[in-house]
């Protein structure tokens, strides 16, 4: 997830918080128009209380089309379906995407399963994205099955734990040296918590799914599996994750340093942080750029370091990302148009989401280690290298420290929101349940992954 994270994940950059919209896919919305333009539905466009992220893609979809008078862009906002795994779901299962939609690396396989996706393969060009071949082949690969690409890589992340630099300074705590263990969060999160105000030193997700998501961070984070290494059972059920719940139900119930309100889904978490409530909590980089875009934090109060490790340094951390699938049955100048949009949007250094010179008057974080789409020494790395340091408005040396110590990025599981949808419940019954049975949760849902999976075959 993009969010969240991922998924939250992950919402796209300076894209997210979206509202329901009604959204048309019908033949005589997209495809061939009287005039002979090509014309295509995209989704995840902001909607008009993001004012400025709104003028801005609204800007771009104006100066793609005046730069290709042969294809039109319709711009669709669909509800949650950009942070919120179930919505993404039944879009799918009710066959009201968009021409061009916006998905997880996670959400390959379902896509597929859907018989919604359409093979970009042959599409998937120098000529209509230019950038193409500086594309980190291992993103490329994520949304390729049997050789087939489906999708098309828009950003990436890897997790780690981001920390309120104004909090920690008030409890007494180093900025400069967070901590490097799940044992010295917790001692570290208990003197947040002591400063009182509703503030929580810890906080953690628990719900639409961003709790499974982060169960196997901080599994990760152990050097524990979600599945086996051949991917048909869950491994979860483990010390190591018995540890993650245990951490978290220590926090919660031993020291009361993780806050009242739980069930957290990946927007809950951020308005708390940007209201300055939360102390710690574990991120990707541009936690921090949606902590100031929409829920009205300041980047300044926020760094980041290496994902923290039972006893000493994390053993992996989770990495993943997001990108753009094709609806089934477009025509080869549909997917062409859409490729190129994306090319314009998404790919292009110094334009759409890298447009820096752009984002930071505007006051966007410039000069986050994410996304990193492209293969490091190439051409199209360089520039965007180039551009971010060249308009950063945040200060490096907050994710000096993330990026000087980096930790082992492993995948998401085969099945992930599946299996995080399982998992969302481990994790809220440990941190709504002071008597929570951590044996129990976490052999129900062993349980219940190990039937998903064999359903799967």
């Amino acid at each position: 997830m993009s969010v969240p994270q991922y998924r939250k994940a992950a919402a796209l950059a300076l894209v997210a918080g979206l509202s329901l919209t009604a959204c048309s896919t019908k033949s005589d919305d997209a495809g061939d128009d009287a005039s002979g333009k090509v014309t295509i539905t995209v989704d995840c466009q902001p909607v008009g209380a993001q004012k400025e992220l709104l003028q801005n893609w609204n800007a771009d979809v104006a100066e793609f089309q005046r730069q290709n008078p042969d294809i039109v862009v319709k711009s669709v906002s669909v509800g949650e379906q950009c942070n919120n795994p179930p919505d993404f779901t039944a879009r799918l299962a009710g066959g009201t995407v968009t021409d061009v939609f916006y998905g997880y690396m996670t959400d390959l396989q379902q896509v597929l399963d859907s018989g919604q996706a359409m093979d970009i393969t042959e599409h998937a060009t120098a000529e209509t994205v230019p950038t193409w071949d500086s594309v980190d082949p291992a993103l490329k690969e994520v949304f390729t099955d049997d050789g087939k690409l489906y999708a098309v890589p828009v950003k990436n992340y890897s997790m780690g734990l981001v920390y309120n630099k104004v909090l920690f300074q008030q409890a007494g705590l180093d900025v400069n040296n967070p901590p490097k263990t799940w044992g010295e969060v917790r001692e570290a999160a208990k003197k947040i918590s002591a400063l009182g105000g509703g503030i929580a030193g810890y906080a953690e997700y628990s719900a639409g799914n961003t709790g499974g998501w982060h169960f196997t961070a901080l599994l990760y984070s152990q050097g524990g599996q979600v599945l086996t290494e051949d991917g048909t059972k869950a491994a979860f059920n483990s010390p190591q994750g018995r540890q993650v719940l245990q951490n978290l139900k220590d926090m919660r119930y031993g020291d009361d340093s993780m806050g009242d309100r739980q069930l957290l889904q990946w927007g809950d978490l951020l308005t708390n942080a940007g209201a300055g409530k939360v102390g710690m909590f574990v991120g990707a980089p541009d936690a921090t750029q949606a902590i100031v875009s929409q829920f009205q934090g300041k980047f300044e109060d926020w760094a980041m370091a290496p994902l923290p490790g039972q006893d000493g340094t994390a053993l992996g951390t989770l990495g993943g990302g997001e990108g753009y699938f094709f609806k089934k049955d477009l025509t080869p100048e549909q997917v062409r148009a859409g490729l190129k949009w994306i090319a314009y949007q998404k790919l292009t250094p110094g334009k759409g989401q890298f447009d820096y010179a752009r984002a930071k008057p505007q006051n966007y974080p410039v000069g986050l280690p994410q996304p990193l789409l492209f293969t490091n020494g190439s051409d199209a790395q360089k520039q965007e290298l180039d551009l971010r340091k060249a308009n950063a408005n945040v200060d490096t040396a907050n994710f000096a420290i993330f990026e000087a110590n980096p930790v082992p990025i492993k995948g998401e599981p085969r099945n992930a929101q599946a299996i995080y949808a399982v998992l969302d419940a481990a994790m809220s019954g440990v941190l709504t349940n002071r008597n929570a049975d951590i044996d129990a949760l976490l052999k129900t849902a062993e349980d219940k992954v190990n039937q998903l999976l064999a359903a799967q075959g």
